[in-house]
């Protein structure tokens, strides 16, 4: 089984398109379920600025979605009734194409992402994605952190992107991060004092109540996001499905 992942990112700029963009956070779900060959979604909001942040960005929502191949993914995509729909409302629409190189954890008490066989050594672009729920009595202990924790991030060599997105605003939440390379993006995990003492609180404070942290190989992606550094690089190791 070739099993991939694929986020998608939508912006929306008028009023009347958040609002619709908030309200297909429920009824999005009548439109995903019983899609052949999908076993794991999320629907997911967005948080302002980088990583972790408690206040809402109502421009941009995202779609986590668990696919059995890549055919099935792709159909989905581009010719899907929903996916018109995001697009045709939304300013900017990318969704990226990735498979599993690692995961641990669970999101809810499922282990949705398996390590595929399909990983190029070629391509050295890595996304990240981390998900926890947040244990209510460490709400304002963690939320006190999250600044300092995020620092070092803003000025961190190789990344290519990253945006907060979660289920529910304060206690369910997630990161996407894209690098350039995992050698950048462990150099940052492991050099940074911030982020070295926010593991080490994690595991003496025991913040989560569930966690996940999963890295991918991104090797294709449709529309356009204009956040994301499309260099050299990201041109030549993924490709676009766009027509």
């Amino acid at each position: 089984m070739d099993q991939v992942t694929t986020i998608t990112f939508c912006r929306y700029k008028s009023l009347f398109h958040k609002i619709w963009a908030f309200f297909m956070m429920q009824f999005a779900h009548s439109f995903l379920k019983n899609i052949e060959g999908m076993t794991f979604y999320k629907l997911m909001g967005s948080g302002k600025s980088l990583g972790f942040n408690p206040l809402p960005d109502w421009s941009v929502y995202a779609l986590i979605q668990v696919w059995d191949n890549n055919e099935l993914a792709r159909q989905f995509i581009e010719s899907s009734a929903l996916m018109h729909q995001y697009r045709g409302k939304s300013s900017e629409c990318m969704t990226l194409f990735m498979r599993c190189i690692t995961s641990h954890g669970a999101w809810s008490e499922q282990s949705p992402f398996y390590k595929s066989d399909q990983i190029d050594p070629s391509n050295p672009i890595v996304a990240v994605i981390t998900r926890a729920t947040i244990k209510t009595s460490k709400l304002i202990r963690f939320w006190k952190y999250v600044p300092t924790a995020q620092k070092p991030i803003k000025k961190a060599d190789g990344l290519l992107y990253t945006k907060g997105i979660g289920e529910v605003p304060i206690k369910q939440m997630a990161t996407f991060s894209l690098w350039e390379s995992e050698e950048r993006m462990k150099k940052f995990a492991y050099v940074s004092e911030e982020h070295q003492q926010a593991i080490k609180m994690t595991r003496e404070l025991h913040w989560y109540q569930e966690e996940l942290f999963a890295r991918f190989q991104p090797y294709a992606f449709h529309g356009a996001w204009s956040n994301i550094s499309m260099d050299k690089s990201m041109i030549n190791n993924v490709k676009s499905l766009n027509e």
